[in-house]
């Protein structure tokens, strides 16, 4: 099993926008890990997880969620209210598995920052993603003593997309939750495994691997223990949330459209004729 210790940081966003290198990793071992400490103000992040509200469908985790996309001037806009919907053969977690399960949106203020709005745009630039399209961006972690499942039963999965990217925000007093990458379901392929740190960035395609985290255990006994993440992805293979969001968004430009495969056609069109 390869291991990975030692992670190129981002000096810009430049590097995000054109990552000739995380996207030949991407395109060739479906993903990739870079730092993007020195592109955001991590600091400043990490005060959004004091108020984030109790997941009501998991115990003992915190989540807050949004639905995002890009305007054609560029700026990221919330969508508003839609349900996170995963069918079993995504994540079989009793708790969360065929559930359409809603959460608090991210705060107003963490949306309108300008390193939040660079980092969705330029994410977007990585992945392809276009006007209209879906972006689902979270806030998620646990906190608390002893030792947990951060995944809370849904073990090796994928999450239902083809565009997948977890942003480590803050490890505290934090012994394993380490992230193992697989090529099978069962895990018998194994492909990697990392352990993020602050401001740590793991692009996944999601439709390509498996991925799962190991338990958390309580480092010192007197000071608790959290880890949280922001997780954004896009292009959903899952029918189930497509529906759904179809049911919310009726213009969006879902994954397999034609009308998104018809924008892409008439965008290499015009490039072709630059």
């Amino acid at each position: 099993m390869q291991q990975k210790t030692l992670f190129p940081p981002i000096t810009g966003f430049d590097t995000l926008i054109n990552p000739i290198a995380v996207k030949k990793e991407l395109n060739t071992q479906y993903w990739s890990i870079r730092n993007i400490s020195q592109s955001v103000d991590l600091s400043a992040w990490r005060s959004f997880l004091r108020d984030l509200p109790p997941d009501p469908y998991v115990e003992s985790r915190f989540k807050r969620m949004s639905w995002l996309h890009i305007l054609k001037d560029g700026n990221v806009q919330d969508m508003g209210e839609c349900a996170m919907a995963q069918s079993g053969k995504y994540n079989d977690a009793s708790t969360m598995a065929n559930k359409n399960r809603y959460y608090q949106p991210l705060e107003k203020a963490f949306l309108d920052r300008t390193d939040v709005q660079a980092f969705v745009a330029n994410w977007a630039k990585i992945w392809g993603i276009g006007v209209g399209e879906p972006i689902l961006m979270q806030i998620t972690g646990v906190r608390g003593h002893g030792h947990i499942d951060p995944l809370q039963g849904q073990g090796i999965h994928a999450d239902g997309c083809t565009a997948l990217s977890i942003v480590l925000l803050s490890r505290e007093n934090v012994c394993g939750a380490t992230n193992y990458l697989y090529n099978d379901k069962e895990g018998t392929q194994p492909i990697a495994k990392v352990v993020l740190n602050a401001g740590d960035t793991l692009h996944l395609c999601d439709d390509k691997l498996f991925h799962n985290v190991d338990r958390i255990t309580q480092q010192f006994p007197h000071t608790p223990f959290e880890r949280f993440v922001m997780i954004i992805n896009s292009r959903f293979v899952d029918k189930l949330q497509n529906d759904e969001l179809r049911k919310c968004f009726p213009n969006a430009v879902l994954y397999g459209d034609k009308r998104r495969d018809l924008d892409l056609q008439q965008l290499s069109i015009k490039r072709a004729t630059r």
